[in-house]
């Protein structure tokens, strides 16, 4: 896979690819040829029928895609030279469509702004994801089944092969690492398409990757975020390999989140830094205590897990927090302060959600969460989420029906940037993934039971 940066100039491709994102947070496209590139094209945009990406109804489907030409870049592909650009979702009459996870983002920044405490919020954001050489499943009324395979010791064509076990992968280097070249070829894309990469590494699980990408402002974080996972998805489908960003694809082995390292910034400095606890300020403190106050009432985790495979990862035992819960240097917490940071350093990282969430929603609802906890004063240490221990007072609510019931009584801190039809949509899609996978019987029931 190759990509660019673009020089500004229309005369050298072949097509304009605007990309647009549906409700579910995934990459939709529509190429135009360069002929019908025009100054008006780029500036009205095209329109699209947009009944077909799981928004909630509005009075027409009819919207407009008007290219983002600041979020620009180039892909040679089959000969062919594709500039894409991501797309910001008009109605008609040209407002901006209030559902469309980029303009829900952008609020979030506008609210932060507007509530005085911050001018920008920071976002570093690392992404866990699993590596298989095969992947084959099928379920229907008469059978269901799942079957994975990779070069480190799982599946049919392994078995013969050295192995570590299956959680001890982590910073293992070749030739134990089999997807290195997979990791490089995909993070020089990354870089090329102006994607800022900390480093990449082998995981804990067999065959499970990272890749750490570094502080985005909030306004880009989730663009950026996106085009990373489509990069990965190709450059595996290249290598014959398939990703999957899903939380827990395996029992027993260790799932996959989405751990979101963050802090305010006014007038340049992070507001997060402090003499208080761990090194935080006042307002770092109410900040988590936003955040983990509204995930304990399930609203946050609606948007941050919002799928049923979301809460097989999240169980006692692993790296996945399953409570209220803040600490320094604990992955067992649901907000980790780093240890290893200097003095007036401090920010926080979330370590709850993971990749199943639409990474636009997700990051601007646990941003207003924090901004909420910073607005009511809240303290974390007075509502007991000072410790990484879990206690049947802070566990989170535990399963995708649950965190939604939560959704639908804790969300007046999402208004003015969440539509309540939104909200609405996305409770009754959510419920309708519960019951599918919910309703229906598993191997494991006819292992105990049949």
């Amino acid at each position: 896979m190759k990509l660019s940066a673009w020089n500004g100039e229309f005369n050298d491709i072949d097509y304009l690819s605007l990309l647009v994102i549906d409700i579910d947070g995934h990459l939709r496209a529509v190429s135009l040829p360069k002929g019908y590139v025009t100054e008006k094209v780029l500036k009205k945009g095209v329109g699209f029928d947009a009944s077909n990406f799981g928004f909630a109804e509005v009075h027409s489907s009819d919207m407009v895609a008007v290219p983002d030409l600041s979020t620009a870049f180039i892909e040679e592909k089959d000969g062919f030279r594709i500039l894409h650009a991501f797309c910001t979702v008009n109605l008609t009459n040209g407002e901006p469509f209030a559902q469309y996870p980029r303009t829900v983002i952008a609020k979030a920044l506008d609210t932060i702004k507007a509530s005085g405490f911050g001018d920008d919020a920071m976002a570093l954001v690392e992404l866990e994801f699993y590596v298989f050489d095969d992947v084959r499943y099928s379920t229907t009324f008469d059978h269901s089944y799942y079957f994975v395979e990779n070069s480190e010791g799982i599946g049919e064509e392994s078995e013969d092969k050295p192995r570590f076990g299956l959680s001890k992968w982590y910073h293992r280097v070749s030739p134990q690492d089999s997807y290195q070249l997979l990791r490089n070829r995909a993070v020089k894309t990354m870089t090329d398409a102006g994607i800022p990469v900390k480093y990449h590494h082998h995981e804990v699980g067999s065959s499970q990757m990272e890749i750490e990408l570094d502080f985005i402002s909030i306004s880009k974080v989730a663009d950026m975020v996106t085009l990373a996972q489509w990069i990965l998805r190709n450059e595996a489908e290249e290598l014959g390999l398939k990703v999957t960003f899903m939380p827990k694809p395996m029992y027993k082995i260790a799932g996959s989140g989405m751990h979101v390292h963050q802090f305010i910034l006014k007038n340049g400095k992070s507001i997060f830094p402090g003499e208080k606890m761990y090194g935080l300020s006042d307002e770092g403190l109410s900040y988590i205590a936003g955040v983990l106050s509204h995930a304990l009432a399930g609203s946050l985790l609606a948007f941050s897990n919002p799928s049923t495979n979301s809460y097989r990862r999240l169980v006692p035992g692993f790296e996945a927090p399953v409570s209220a819960t803040f600490a320094q240097g604990s992955r067992a917490a649901a907000v980790r302060i780093p240890g290893y940071l200097g003095k007036g350093e401090a920010r926080i990282e979330f370590r709850t959600g993971d990749a199943t969430a639409n990474v636009y929603y997700f990051i601007a609802a646990m941003m207003l969460a924090g901004i909420d906890g910073i607005a009511k004063k809240l303290d974390p240490i007075a509502l007991g989420y000072a410790t990484d221990k879990v206690t049947a007072k802070n566990t989170f609510p535990m399963g995708l029906y649950h965190v939604l019931n939560g959704l639908k009584k804790d969300n007046s801190y999402l208004e003015g940037v969440f539509p309540k039809e939104l909200i609405s949509e996305w409770i009754r899609r959510k419920e309708k993934e519960a019951e599918y996978v919910y309703n229906a019987p598993v191997p494991q029931e006819y292992e105990l039971y049949f």
